[in-house]
This record gives C-alpha cells, structure tokens and sequence, in this order.
C-alpha cells in the first residue's frame, strides 16, 4: 500500500526546491535591469515557499511529542518528524533567497562586478550565513576604500576634522528607467 503523506512530502520538497533553484539562477546569471524579473527571486518566489512553510509549520510543530525550543533535544524532536523536517528545509530555502536577493541589490548599489557576485551568492545558496557574512566583509572593505581617499584629501586641506569634505557618492541608477539605461 502506498503512503499517500511521504509522496505529498515528497511533491511538496521538489515543488519548494526547484521554485528556489529558479530564483537563485535569476539571481546569479540572468540580468537585474527589470524589475518584474528581479521581483521573481526577491519578493515572489521567498513569498510562496513561506506559504509552505507556514502550512507545514503551523499543522505540524505543535504536534510533535516533545518538540519545543527549550533546548537542543526540544528542537531534534521536532525534527524528527518529515513534516517538520520538510517545514524546516523549506525555511531555509526561502530566508537564503531573500537574503540572496538583498545582497544582489546591495552589490549592484555599490558597483560589485558580477563575477565577483556569483560565488557570493553560491556561498548564500548552500551556506546561507557564511554567504551573508562574506557580503558584509567585502562591504565593509569596499566602503572603507571608497572613504579612504576622500578623508586623506580631507585632512590634507587643513580642515583638521578628519572627516571626508565630500561625500561618496555611488552611481546606482535611481529609476528603473535609468538601470535600463546602463
């Protein structure tokens, strides 16, 4: 006899990985001039696979016998459980593509080269927080590098306050009109 939950748990995976499989490709190699495309892997697809998540979730985490978030053992109970399990596995795939999809706009807002992006965005995908962490370094430094100058030609005008004169700017387009443009 066939256990009709395992192929609809099963159904359910395969539908959740290859809606985020779709958008992590959007994201890495397709183009972000259009908002609709971009909206695809940022807003839409994280959006449905929480709705997965939140019906697993909220039929399921309350129903296993001793599962909580009291403690490690609390949190192995719940999980072990294909309900939950796949409730949990859908919650990462969709926070590591929202989060993918704000570190590509960030990116794209301070001038990082795409190929430089990728393997960024490939840590966010089978890594989630490393991927973070490593996007908020390469910020951090970029944004040391573009202030550096700035303040050295600031203190070398004798303005003795050490701060830049002139502000970065960068020179992400405003309006989808003007990404179109570039």
């Amino acid at each position: 006899m066939m256990n009709l939950g395992a192929v609809g748990l099963d159904q359910w995976f395969a539908i959740a990985g290859q809606a985020a499989m779709a958008g992590w490709v959007v994201l890495i190699f397709l183009p972000r001039r259009w908002p609709l495309l971009l909206a695809l892997p940022r807003f839409v697809i994280p959006f449905a696979i929480s709705l997965i998540y939140a019906g697993f979730a909220m039929s399921h985490i309350f129903t296993v016998e001793g599962g909580g978030f009291g403690s490690l053992d609390q949190v192995a109970a719940l999980f072990s459980s294909r309900e939950t399990l796949l409730a949990g596995w859908v919650h990462y795939l969709a926070f590591d593509l929202f989060v993918g999809g704000w570190i590509a706009v960030e990116a794209d807002k301070i001038g990082l080269n795409r190929v430089v992006q990728a393997p960024i965005l490939l840590a966010t995908f089978m890594l989630g927080p490393v991927g973070l962490a490593l996007f908020l370094v390469i910020r951090l430094i970029i944004g040391r590098a573009a202030v550096a100058p700035s303040a050295r030609s600031g203190s070398e005008s004798g303005s003795g306050s050490g701060a830049p004169q002139n502000p970065p700017t960068h020179s992400a387009p405003t309006s989808p009109a003007q990404g179109a443009a570039a």
